[in-house]
């Protein structure tokens, strides 16, 4: 089940934001992620984040700050289960168009949203990290406007 972030979520999505991201990016040292915790941990009320949840257990989340996806992060033990692709299918239905950034060198998360018919729009490089990046982004084509 996809739901909205309540304040009870935050320890199980930070821990998840933080395991996923020292995971997905070994070529950023661990300490930078350690390092982004507590104003990501504060940002966090603040955006829009959908948790997917089953049996009580959060295994997955994305968060949304205005038309940006800040990203979608599951739990290592459950990668690979279709949940990344519900809470994205999630965020389509809501929002008309989104941009997303991903370091090039995560070259698994780039391959998952081309494939989930996102497209690039620009490559630069992220000042926090010195690391080369690519912009995505999705549009809702017109003919599938809520008139399917």
């Amino acid at each position: 089940m996809i739901r909205k972030f309540e304040p009870k979520d935050i320890g199980s999505i930070m821990q998840i934001w933080l395991e996923a991201n020292i995971n997905a990016h070994h070529f950023i040292p661990k300490k930078y992620w350690i390092s982004q915790y507590p104003s990501v941990q504060k940002q966090m009320p603040d955006a829009d984040v959908y948790v997917y949840e089953k049996e009580n257990q959060i295994q997955g989340f994305a968060g949304m700050t205005g038309n940006y996806l800040a990203g979608i992060f599951v739990d290592e033990q459950y990668r690979s289960m279709g949940i990344g692709k519900s809470l994205l299918e999630y965020i389509k239905k809501i929002y008309p168009s989104f941009t997303l950034t991903v370091y090039q060198k995560n070259q698994r998360a780039a391959d998952f949203y081309k494939r989930e018919g996102l497209s690039v729009v620009s490559k630069g490089i992220d000042a926090s990290t010195a690391e080369q990046e690519v912009t995505l982004i999705w549009e809702r084509s017109p003919q599938t406007d809520g008139k399917e």
